[in-house]
């Protein structure tokens, strides 16, 4: 079982004979001496970080490592070496967990071990993908190169990512606030006027006894509800964690929701071309891009999909001709890597239709912001405007009841 990596303090004279100071990671104290050792520093204090008692580490996010690779990309295009490039990084980076994932995938490139090799051992931080990629680079020589390609491609899924947050977010934003609103009312403000309602000694409209009928709902029931909820909502995000079929059909279903469906649609498209056109551009062959590219889509349809391909494409078929057969992929999409495979230039067609479809993605997104801000306060403004229309009915009609 492998020992896990623990940051080290050290106080001693560097290889240039200065005084120096600094962190390293390591299994062991030993090991950490021996790393210091082969780095030429004489260290005459090594001293293990404690942990802290209370609150975990800075979390690493898919969008630090977005950030890293456009660092590490820029700085290799400018003739900066790798171990001194990723030193770098690591004194700058403000977040802790980043500066000792660094100094750990550092020493590793150190000790005469790939870049690819070193990443490899932070498997939930470096996908396959991505490694796979780092390595390509060393092989052909041109790592600076390939670091910008995942860089972009980085870059092009976070924003993309970004973006389907931001559609579900709105449709959620809305039934949260509105919920919200209708609670208070129901549980808070209900109860004051049915006192008063008590005293008219009259039957109520109909539109007022439901709503007060509903409020004792609420009140009595509410809590056992919403426990309930909370308990299926656990249960159904362990289940969906651990059972893949049921995965499979909630990705499903989420294609079939107006407007939102068609945001993921063009988002799984926009992600599969753009991983091809990547790893395909980098050297990878086509059936290993395609496995790639299933991992990456992001949808079960899809993956299916593009795993069927990539059976159809081992066996002799053309790309276009197996995608046009899963009947999931845009007619445009296959015409332009149909031309693509004619012409030979697969990869800049991919990288075409990724760009075309992020686009999209993002004009809809936008004018899904666009159409449910209005709905928002039209929403809030029915339930709201609805009970206290339904208050004040009695009121409007106490000359009657007088």
């Amino acid at each position: 079982m492998a020992k896990t990596a623990e940051t080290f303090t050290w106080v001693g004279t560097t290889k240039g004979g200065k005084s120096g100071k600094g962190e390293i990671t390591a299994g062991s104290l030993h090991e950490a001496k021996n790393l210091l050792r082969r780095q030429g520093v004489s260290a005459t204090k090594v001293k293990k970080v404690a942990k802290p008692l209370f609150g975990g580490k800075q979390k690493i996010t898919a969008q630090d490592i977005a950030v890293l690779s456009r660092q590490l990309a820029t700085m290799l295009g400018a003739g900066v070496t790798l171990i001194q490039s990723i030193d770098m990084i690591a004194q700058g980076h403000a977040n802790p967990s980043m500066r000792e994932l660094l100094n750990s995938i550092g020493n590793e490139v150190k000790s005469g071990n790939p870049l690819s090799s070193a990443l490899r051992k932070h498997p939930d931080k470096f996908d396959d993908l991505y490694c796979d990629l780092v390595e390509t680079g060393e092989q052909s020589g041109a790592l600076e190169t390939i670091y910008d390609r995942i860089a972009l491609y980085k870059e092009k899924a976070e924003a993309l990512k970004s973006k389907i947050k931001k559609a579900m977010f709105y449709p959620i934003a809305v039934l949260v606030v509105a919920f919200i609103v209708t609670t208070i009312l129901l549980i808070f403000v209900v109860p004051q006027f049915e006192e008063i309602f008590n005293g008219f000694g009259a039957e109520l409209p109909a539109f007022t006894q439901m709503v007060i009928g509903l409020s004792g709902m609420m009140r009595d029931y509410g809590p056992f509800v919403g426990v309930a909820v909370v308990i299926g909502a656990v249960l159904f995000k362990k289940a969906h964690s651990k059972s893949i079929d049921l995965r499979d059909k909630v990705d499903k279903m989420i294609l079939k929701i107006p407007v939102i469906g068609e945001i993921l649609r063009k988002a799984a498209v926009a992600r599969f071309t753009r991983t091809l056109s990547t790893t395909f551009a980098a050297g990878v062959p086509l059936i290993g891009a395609l496995d790639s590219a299933a991992g990456a889509s992001g949808n079960a349809v899809f993956r299916d999909a593009i795993l069927f391909v990539k059976k159809e494409v081992a066996g002799g078929l053309q790309m276009n001709v197996a995608m046009r057969a899963t009947n999931i992929f845009p007619d445009m999409v296959t015409q332009m890597i149909a031309i693509g495979e004619e012409s030979g230039s697969v990869d800049s067609m991919l990288d075409k239709i990724a760009t075309i479809y992020e686009a999209e993605v993002d004009d809809m997104v936008d004018g899904l912001t666009s159409l449910l801000e209005p709905m928002i306060m039209a929403v809030l403004g029915v339930v709201i405007g609805g009970l206290i229309v339904a208050m004040y009915l009695p009121i409007f009609e106490m000359g009657n009841v007088v």
